[in-house]
């Protein structure tokens, strides 16, 4: 039954001290049974309420009735339960928030000699790990690799590589210009690069032969996207400045870049070619990796040949003399190569894939090919 205050008509010590023990072995027990908040607060209630509590109870019941001669010494003992009442109301507080103190750090506990855990790395995407490998093949020739900007200048994309003001070869690269530039000289004109040659003027501007660089990057022309073309894609251009250097080293080097690349039964034949910045130029074809440069594969006619046995891949040259006019270079003195290659035309080809926007979409199906 729960706890009741009695009305005492005895109210000798002895009767007060018999009364208070039955008192506070009740409160004891309601203490120990609170688990809850809600318990907690409904025990609180029904020992302190103003109207109701067992406290205002004591109070009236004993205190009030208590004869004159000893209410002095009932209302110490009165007082004195008050006190042990509101510690145990306190007490059964502090014991939850302690629990639910003690729960959440059990539950946060961490054990700090179990493994991290490691977030899973994302695969490289393919067009970079193309590029990456391209610049370690001529990293181990002994080339360095060199950057420079996106937005360019007319004089750095164009005039500087040998194409005066109204080139028809200009209108070959649908260059992306910046608007509203009319008032700016032609060669202060700002434009998203067609190509990353200016980055080898830039790199002969600061540096004195021998030069050996690789310069990869991103670069921009007005080209309507489709399976074969991207207004934005990735090149990978060289160019090596020294004395004596003939177009036996610019075979050479590329004979053997793409064996590396494509493997070393990989042949490769070069042909006449135009560019602006080099003379002379050639264009270079690898022998079919899908039909071995036979033409036919399965026996039909090779689809990624044409069934010609060779596939177009890169451009190359001797540099112009004319260029190195720009920097300052002594033309009699020394000669040079440059070479430039798509790197999606290459991506294409090593993982066999057919549409190069599959590239630049984003598709993690796609992507996740790669890992």
């Amino acid at each position: 039954m729960p706890y009741a205050v009695p009305k005492l008509s005895d109210l000798s010590s002895l009767a007060l001290d018999r009364a208070a023990r039955e008192l506070l072995s009740a409160l004891e027990q309601e203490a120990a049974a609170v688990s809850s908040e809600n318990d907690w607060k409904v025990f609180r209630d029904r020992w302190m309420a103003r109207k109701n509590g067992i406290l205002t109870q004591i109070n009236d019941l004993w205190l009030k009735a208590a004869p004159t001669g000893n209410r002095r010494e009932v209302g110490q003992s009165v007082n004195e339960l008050k006190a042990k009442v509101e510690r145990a109301v306190d007490g059964a507080l502090a014991r939850l928030q302690s629990g639910a103190s003690s729960s959440k750090l059990a539950a946060e506990r961490v054990d700090v000699t179990l493994p991290g855990i490691r977030r899973p790395l994302g695969a490289e995407h393919p067009v970079i790990k193309t590029m990456n490998e391209i610049v370690g093949v001529f990293r181990n020739l002994g080339y360095s690799v060199e950057e420079g900007p996106e937005i360019e200048t007319d004089y750095y994309n164009f005039e500087a590589l040998n194409f005066p003001p109204n080139h028809p070869a200009r209108d070959t690269q649908d260059t992306l210009f910046i608007a509203g530039q009319e008032s700016k000289p032609l060669r202060d004109r700002l434009l998203l690069r067609t190509h990353t040659s200016p980055v080898q003027i830039r790199t002969m501007e600061k540096m004195k032969p021998p030069v050996r660089v690789v310069c990869p990057g991103k670069v921009h022309r007005n080209d309507a996207p489709d399976a074969t073309h991207s207004p934005i894609f990735h090149q990978v251009e060289g160019l090596a400045v020294d004395t004596n250097i003939t177009f036996c080293d610019l075979k050479g080097t590329l004979d053997h870049a793409m064996k590396a690349l494509f493997g070393s039964s990989v042949k490769t034949r070069f042909y006449p070619s135009f560019f602006p910045f080099t003379e002379p130029s050639a264009d270079v074809q690898i022998s079919c990796i899908f039909c071995d440069g036979k033409g036919v594969r399965d026996g039909a006619p090779c689809r990624n040949c044409k069934a010609s046995g060779w596939i177009e891949l890169l451009g190359c040259g001797m540099v112009d003399p004319n260029v190195f006019g720009f920097v300052d270079y002594d033309a009699t003195k020394v000669s040079g190569f440059a070479f430039g290659m798509g790197v999606e035309r290459i991506a294409i080809l090593k993982y066999g894939v057919d549409d190069i926007q599959l590239f630049f979409n984003g598709d993690a199906r796609f992507l996740e090919q790669f890992r």
